[in-house]
Order: C-alpha cells, then sequence, then structure tokens
C-alpha cells in the first residue's frame, strides 16, 4: 500500500482544483443573489493560485508514475495542466456578463467548470485506458450539464439531450474497445493489461497484429473521435453548438479538444506506437473526411455558431493529420497548433458573446456594420478569422506551417495537399463574415458597448494570437520539452 501513495503528493494540483470547486458551492450559499460576480473572481484567482503552485512544485521534478502506472506525472503533463488551468481563467473571465445576464446557478455554474477541468488534467495523466476514460466521463458529464444549463432556453435543452445521448453511446463504444484490449493483452500472460505501457510491449512481441485487438483499437478510435467531432461522429457538433450557452461552446470548442489530443499523442505515442502501420491509415482517412466535411459545410451557414462548430470540425481533421504523422515534430506541431487554435478561437468567440451580450443575436448577417458600431470588437474578431485562416503574422499561419510541414516529412504530401486545399476554403467563409463587419451597411447605428473585463480578455487574446504568429519560439521550446517525454 505504501508504494502505491507513495508519490500522491503529485497530486497536489489535482487536489487543489477540486477543493476549489468545492469552496465555490460553499461561497455560492452564503453569496446574496447581486454580488454572485464574486464567484468568478475567486475561480479565477484561484487558477491563478493553482498554477503558480504547480509550477513551482512540479517543474522541478523527475517523471513519476502513482498507483503502478495508472497516473504519470512528468513534463507532458504539466505542460497540458497548466494549459488547462490557462484555459480555465480564460473561459471564467470570458464567461462573467453572460452569466449575470442570461444564466441562473452561476455557483455550480463555475464550479461544474473546475469539475471539468479536473477530469482534463486526469486525462493528460493518464497512463492507462480505464483511468483515461474515468478523467473522460468526468469532462464529459460536466459538459452535458452546461450545455444545457440555461434551464428556460428550448434549444439548450435540446441540445443537452442530444449530447448526453449520443455521448451515452459514444462512451459504451469506447468502454467496449477497451475491454476488447483487455482481453487480448491479457490472454498473453502481461500483467496489468490497460497500462500503455503493457499494450506496447504486447504490440512489441507479436509481428501481427491479433484480430480481436484490431476492433478493440478501432472503437477506440470511434469513441475518441465523437469526444473530438472526428467525421463521421461529428452529428451532435452544429446542434449542440447553437444551442449551448455561448461560454460553454467556446469552452466545448477547445477545451475539449485539447484534452482529448492529449490523450490520444500519449496513447498513441506510447501504447499504439508499435502497430503504427495498422492505424495510421485509419486515422488519415479520417482527417481528410473531417477536413472536407467541416470546411464545406460551413459554407452553407447562416448562425455564427455553427458556422464556428464547422469550423472546429474542419480544425480536428488538421490535428489528427499529427496523430496520422506521428513523429517528434509532428507531435510539437500537433500541440503548437493545439494552442495556437485555442487562442485564437477563444478570441473569436469572446467577440460573438460581446456582441451577443449587447445585441441578443448571433445571425451572420446581424454583424453588418459592426465595423463602425465597435470598432475594436471588429478587429478582434477579424484577427480571430484571419488567423484561423492560417493568413500570415497571426498563430494560425504559423502553427499549420509546422503541421503541415512534418505531415509533409512523413511522406504524407497528398494528406498535407488536401489540408492547403481545405484551408483555401475555410478562407472564403470567414471572409463571408468580414464582409458583413466592414463592407455591408449597419441595421442599426447604435454603438455596441463592451464591459471593461471584455475588454481586457479579448485584447489579451488577440496579442496573443498576433504574439504566437510573429514570436513562437518561447512557446516551441515549451512544447518540445514536453513531448520529449513521449517522443524522444
Amino acid at each position: 500500500m505504501e508504494n502505491l501513495t507513495a508519490n500522491i503528493h503529485l497530486l497536489w494540483p489535482e487536489f487543489l482544483v477540486t477543493g476549489l470547486a468545492f469552496l465555490i458551492l460553499i461561497i455560492d450559499f452564503f453569496l446574496p443573489s447581486g454580488r454572485k460576480t464574486l464567484l468568478a473572481l475567486t475561480s479565477i484567482i484561484g487558477l491563478i493560485l493553482v498554477g503558480i503552485f504547480s509550477f513551482l512544485f512540479l517543474a522541478d521534478k523527475e517523471a513519476a508514475d502513482l498507483y503502478t502506472g495508472l497516473l504519470l506525472i512528468d513534463k507532458f503533463s504539466l505542460f497540458f495542466k497548466m494549459t488547462f488551468l490557462v484555459l480555465g481563467v480564460l473561459v471564467i473571465g470570458s464567461s462573467v456578463e453572460f452569466v449575470k445576464r442570461h444564466l441562473s446557478n452561476p455557483g455550480e455554474y463555475y464550479a461544474i467548470i473546475l469539475f471539468s477541468i479536473l477530469g482534463m488534467m486526469l486525462m493528460a495523466s493518464a497512463g492507462e485506458l480505464l483511468t483515461a476514460y474515468i478523467g473522460l466521463e468526468l469532462l464529459s458529464f460536466s459538459l452535458y450539464i452546461l450545455v444545457s444549463h440555461a434551464r428556460e432556453n428550448d434549444k439548450s435543452n435540446e441540445a443537452g439531450t442530444k449530447y448526453i445521448l449520443l455521448g451515452a453511446f459514444a462512451s459504451a463504444i469506447l468502454l467496449y474497445g477497451i475491454s476488447i484490449i483487455y482481453g487480448a493483452v491479457a490472454r498473453a500472460g502481461i500483467v496489468a493489461p490497460t497500462t500503455f505501457d503493457a499494450i506496447h510491449t504486447f504490440l512489441q512481441s507479436r509481428p501481427d497484429m491479433n484480430p480481436d485487438f484490431m476492433i478493440g483499437m478501432v472503437l477506440i478510435i470511434a469513441g475518441l473521435g465523437f469526444k473530438v467531432a472526428a467525421v463521421p461522429f461529428h452529428m451532435w457538433t452544429p446542434d449542440v453548438y447553437e444551442g449551448a450557452p455561448l461560454p460553454v461552446t467556446a469552452y466545448l470548442a477547445v477545451g475539449s479538444k485539447i484534452a482529448a489530443f492529449a490523450l490520444m499523442l500519449r496513447l498513441f505515442a506510447s501504447a499504439f506506437a508499435p502497430a503504427i502501420d495498422d492505424w495510421k491509415v485509419i486515422i488519415a482517412i479520417l482527417a481528410v473526411a473531417t477536413m472536407i466535411l467541416g470546411n464545406l459545410a460551413a459554407l452553407a451557414q447562416q448562425n455564427i455558431k455553427r458556422l464556428l462548430a464547422y469550423s472546429s470540425i474542419g480544425q480536428v481533421g488538421y490535428l489528427l493529420m499529427g496523430i496520422a504523422a506521428l513523429s517528434s515534430s509532428a507531435s510539437n506541431a500537433l500541440i503548437f497548433h493545439l494552442v495556437g487554435y485555442g487562442v485564437t478561437n477563444l478570441a473569436a468567440f469572446l467577440a460573438v458573446i460581446a456582441f451577443y451580450n449587447a445585441t441578443g443575436k448571433e445571425e451572420i448577417s446581424d454583424f453588418a456594420g459592426l465595423g463602425s458600431r465597435n470598432p475594436f470588437l471588429a478587429m478582434a474578431l477579424t484577427v480571430s478569422l484571419f488567423s484561423l485562416a492560417g493568413l500570415p503574422i497571426f498563430a494560425g499561419f504559423v502553427t499549420k506551417f509546422y503541421l503541415f510541414l512534418s505531415v509533409v516529412k512523413a511522406d504524407m504530401l497528398w494528406l498535407a495537399a488536401v489540408a492547403v486545399m481545405a484551408s483555401l476554403v475555410s478562407l472564403y467563409y470567414y471572409l463571408i463574415i468580414i464582409r458583413q463587419i466592414y463592407v455591408e451597411p449597419a441595421k442599426e447605428s447604435t454603438v455596441i458597448p463592451i464591459t471593461w473585463i471584455t475588454g481586457i480578455f479579448l485584447g489579451g487574446l488577440v496579442i496573443g494570437t498576433v504574439l504566437i504568429g510573429v514570436y513562437p519560439r518561447p512557446l516551441m521550446d515549451a512544447i518540445q520539452t514536453a513531448t520529449a517525454v513521449i517522443l524522444p
């Protein structure tokens, strides 16, 4: 028992996030209705303090495992834990005005976001399939609640119902795949058959993959494909993105993808690496289908949340290329694009949130004349859209460049060519929005106000989008340190 808990102190970040979530729920009982904004402030300060503590506490620690390999504490997991904590600060900060105007029960809202961060931290640290599943389900259940949090909104309730039903189905597929792999590895006499190291050993010892193991792996890919909204497991995305509260949509578009790809990268690099010739074609086909369908479907959208939903599906296609071209450079490029996409997409959504808070509208045509009604908001949305399209000096350009280059180095030029064509398509529908902002006449002449906290967070995200695009070296150095753990 002592050996099992010898390194339990390395889980202090997870314990602190859990404690913070319960603290928010307790404070919510005693705060009067007019002071609920303090819950957001407490959450933000708490996450910042946890982030500082986590970095100082874990940065100089050697890689270690807990519970005989169920959890892995290393530079890879630390990088993503810090990413999730920063994401939590940004999402909560972006939610303040929206929650005040449109949602009841703010304490529950902020606490559930914190519990979802805990789930993401467990996913990044998982060294075993069932542990990864538990972390994924903690994240999923939190998102189910957040999507349907606007209880008086029919679209939110509908989105939550669809998400729960399809999510439960995907979780069942994932769990079934895990059980098949457990059986295949256990029959070979390998101890702890669901740990990543055990699966790696099993595949190394067999030149030909067992048919049952292949089926289990395909089911796991399908389950994870649902979580990241890869084609053909994307059917829930447009309706859920449209129906969910706007800050939740932003969180869903960014947080779930970063966490899922953190898990996938460790899983495929550590456990499934010996069988790369068997699964890389599957991943590449999923990437092509996801890029093409996501970007083509976005062309026909009239609602900006649905357009960004299909845009995020297209982005998943680019990210899947990094898995298909698995290598040290590809993993670096994948994480780089994840971070760049996260900053850029949050900026786009925060601009949309600010517009919705002021107008109550979210159709693309409603953005007509935004350039004259609020030049700062128009500039921020334009910068984020240009970055998503991959134009120079913005984050999206340099992250896509590194990602596409790594795919070419992996002798998958055809895949990179498809990605370039898909990016050109995305530029067209982003320009449709920008045309509305600057060319089409405004339907109203009133100025669109934004709060100071929205301005601070939006300005910071825009600066981050440009800074990553022009000076990516510090971020790349941190990413290389993280990925060296799984792909030396």
